[in-house]
């Protein structure tokens, strides 16, 4: 079969006619004078595991994107990489999609209520789990996806998976770049790094990039056009030391400062808006992380790793998403009423991570085993100032955590082929929350999660494996004083992970595979979810968002990724998710058993990349979702869609001009929804569904020189 002829044929038959001829033409031109050869592909190395791996060498299922896959995308936060990703989703409701899901599991939104995320969230080591705003991809040369429970490796915020951003690195010589893109509506990238050796002893690498958006949004009432705007300055600092011949520091320092604007949901369900106050979406973060390594004894080394995050968040909207007299001289005059709400978050984080890695004269069991223990501890303290037009006084709260473990993993050679991975975290997690309406929840609870993996090396260059790991995520409390005394609390959530897997090289090196299906037991699953309200004061509702447990629930799926080098000219690449979800009992009186929210039962993503001449090349890809359920308190849901990217880039010595294309046939995609309330006076608030629409068609050019 000539796959490039299949894949054209299917490109193009997703695209407007318009476009058609001229991606054919394009990809035949590239495919008939393509002369730079590809001879092998890379290895990969995973580096968020407890030692430094090679992806074909890992038994579990992970997704690894380089600088070359988000330099393609052009791709300015990590929201913007996910689709590529098998069985991972995100939902937005704000400026970026800052919450995200991995199979099927994550949280979706957080106004009052305290969260314990579901998906951890690291960058260069430093703690952003639950506040991925922050997460850019400024300098970042790796973005690394681990899917299932992290049990042993982080802990109680990571029971849907982790997600590992790593920065370039300090070079032993100069280097680095700068780049500017230009994007339609009045989008402007500026970024800049550069890094090398101060001395034999000291490296250094600076990153800076500042990013900048009018947003796709048309507020008609205001005539503005940037009321749902971008506005993202991200600085880096890395410097690394070899102390002396057996200690080496490396100190990062970050420092993101996003004034975003948020305009998103309109009355009418379209990119056109009417509100009179729009919102923002603010996030300040001053970060850094020092990395420690003693090599003085020769039975193991001593890693160390001291994080803190300082996180300013302010997150506010036009409630009522008009203006006060859209009903005037109209027969719902009267109806109208006029709203803003407020949220002003104070974030600190603090983390300490020690463990001890043995050496090859440190083996144990007659020199079978490699070994990892560690001690692990978490402060986290936040504090909430919320401010809204309908409440009489301002409502305020404290959430603190301080969670402790120790931690622990064998990997045991068995045979010349099969090796034994067996990990354990145990875990303390004290929190205590207070809040202005009395509000006052104390819990000490102890977790514990793990993991059990059995390696198959069937050939040198195949990997089989078999996994069993358990996740946990602690319980919390509900913040809304109105809520029954039954509702206030709920429990932990608690899951087995089964999972079979094969991953390696074939065709002599020229086709890399990952494939993995997987099924998890959840118990106790932490479900949000709203009751609505009539307001006394007003015509409008009032949502009543709380967390509650479900008995129990299932979540099974495939998971295939692959990168091929058809030929010495043409790359071929892809992913598939697919997932089957459920609720094992009813989540409510209104709604039955059912799939759970935001997990698409399909995800994939396919595209080609090959050079059209040796300084000309052209990557197309078409990425796709299945329509899913946006919430567990409604049946609203998104639409099924394919996109389609197009990059072609010219180099020419050190310098590189790049043109692009997100979303090329413009299409409508859904990344928040909400359904069982009205919000428009125009229909009375008639029940209807509001939906916030995704970027639309997105052209842009980008120039970069490499020094």
């Amino acid at each position: 079969m000539n796959h490039s002829k299949f894949f054209i044929q299917s490109l193009t038959s997703l695209v407007p006619a318009g476009f058609a001829p001229a991606i054919l033409i394009a990809t035949a031109v590239l495919i008939s004078t393509a002369t730079v050869a590809n001879t092998a592909i890379e290895e990969v190395i995973v580096t968020a595991d407890f030692r430094d791996t090679s992806l074909l060498k890992t038994a579990a299922s992970i997704t690894v994107f380089d600088s070359q896959t988000i330099t393609r995308r052009q791709a300015r936060h990590l929201e913007q990489l996910l689709n590529l990703a098998p069985n991972v989703n995100f939902s937005s409701g704000a400026s970026r999609g800052r919450f995200l899901q991995i199979r099927g599991i994550g949280e979706r939104s957080q106004f009052i209520e305290p969260l314990n995320p579901s998906v951890g969230i690291l960058v260069d080591g430093i703690d952003f789990t639950g506040i991925a705003g922050a997460a850019t991809t400024m300098d970042i040369a790796q973005v690394e996806i681990l899917r299932g429970p992290q049990g042993t490796l982080y802990g109680a915020n990571a029971l849907a998976g982790l997600i590992n951003l790593r920065s370039n690195q300090p070079t032993e010589t100069t280097e680095g770049n700068l780049e500017l893109s230009l994007g339609d509506y009045n989008t402007q990238t500026v970024s800049v790094a550069m890094g090398g050796p101060i001395n034999q002893q000291l490296g250094y690498r600076v990153a800076l990039q500042q990013h900048s958006s009018d947003g796709y949004i048309r507020n008609d009432h205001l005539q503005r056009d940037d009321t749902d705007n971008l506005d993202e300055l991200s600085l880096r600092s890395i410097v690394d030391w070899q102390a002396s011949e057996d200690l080496a520091l490396k100190l990062t320092v970050f420092h993101v400062n996003a004034d975003n604007g948020y305009d998103a949901f309109s009355l009418d369900n379209t990119r056109n808006t009417l509100s009179d106050t729009p919102g923002h979406d603010r996030h300040e973060a001053s970060a850094l992380a020092l990395q420690s390594t003693w090599q003085g004894n020769e039975h193991f080394n001593l890693i160390s790793l001291i994080s803190y995050a300082d996180n300013n968040l302010e997150y506010g909207y036009d409630e009522d998403w008009a203006f006060a007299a859209i009903c005037a001289g109209q027969p719902c005059e009267g109806w109208e009423y006029n709203s803003n709400d407020n949220y002003i978050r104070d974030r600190k984080n603090a983390t300490v991570d020690i463990k001890l890695v043995s050496s090859m004269s440190a083996q144990v069991f007659n020199g079978s085993t490699d070994w990892v223990v560690g001690l692990y501890a978490r402060q986290q303290d936040e504090q909430l100032l919320r401010q809204y037009t309908y409440s009489a006084a301002d409502f305020t709260s404290d959430f603190d955590t301080r969670n402790h473990a120790v931690y622990g993993q064998l990997d045991t050679q068995l045979s010349s082929a099969l090796r034994l991975t067996t990990g354990v975290r145990f875990e303390t997690r004290e929190a205590a929350y207070r809040d202005s309406d009395l509000v006052i929840h104390q819990v000490d609870e102890d977790i514990w999660g793990g993991r059990i993996a059995l390696h198959y090396q069937w050939s040198p260059k195949t990997l089989v494996y078999g996994l069993i790991s358990r996740g946990y995520k602690a319980g919390g409390v509900n913040s809304n004083s109105s809520l029954s005394a039954d509702d206030r609390e709920f429990d932990s959530e608690l899951m087995l992970n089964y999972e079979l897997g094969a991953k390696g090289l074939w065709l002599d090196d020229k086709l890399q595979t990952q494939v993995s299906l997987f099924y998890q037991d959840r118990d106790e699953i932490q479900l949000k979810q709203s009751l609505v309200q009539s307001r006394e004061e007003s015509n409008a509702t009032t949502f009543i968002d709380y967390i509650g447990n479900s008995a129990a629930g299932s979540n099974q799926g495939v998971e295939v990724e692959f990168n091929w080098l058809a030929s010495e000219t043409l790359v071929l690449f892809g992913s598939v998710g697919l997932l089957d979800t459920e609720y094992d009992v009813p989540l409510s009186a209104d709604l039955d058993s059912r799939e759970q929210a935001h997990a698409p039962g399909y995800q994939f993503a396919l595209g080609l990349s090959a050079q059209l001449s040796g300084s000309l090349s052209l990557t197309i890809d078409v990425e796709g979702k299945d329509k899913f359920y946006l919430s567990s308190s409604h049946d609203e849901h998104s639409q099924s869609y394919e996109l389609v990217n197009i990059s072609m880039a010219y180099v020419a010595g050190d310098w590189g001009l790049s043109l692009w294309a997100r979303n090329l046939t413009d299409e409508a995609v859904i990344v928040r929804g909400f359904g069982g309330f009205g919000n428009d006076p125009r229909k009375f608030y008639e029940t209807e569904a509001y939906y916030q629409l995704g970027e639309p068609r997105m052209l842009g050019v980008s120039a970069n020189y490499a020094f």
